[in-house]
């Protein structure tokens, strides 16, 4: 049973996928995390710093 080219891609896509979602749920609990501990005013102020920062 060889794999062939396309099902070894088909694969890696889907280990990307993988990683990609699991990279996006840490972002969100990460964003919660900091939201809860912070509250919404300081929080707000952080990301808008940040940003004005980069502009």
């Amino acid at each position: 049973m060889f794999e062939t080219p396309s099902a070894h891609s088909a694969r890696a896509q889907r280990n990307l996928a993988i990683v990609a979602a699991g990279v996006a749920v840490l972002l969100v609990a990460g964003t919660l995390a900091l939201w809860a501990h912070y509250g919404t005013a300081v929080f707000y102020e952080v990301i808008l710093a940040g940003l004005n920062a980069c502009f």
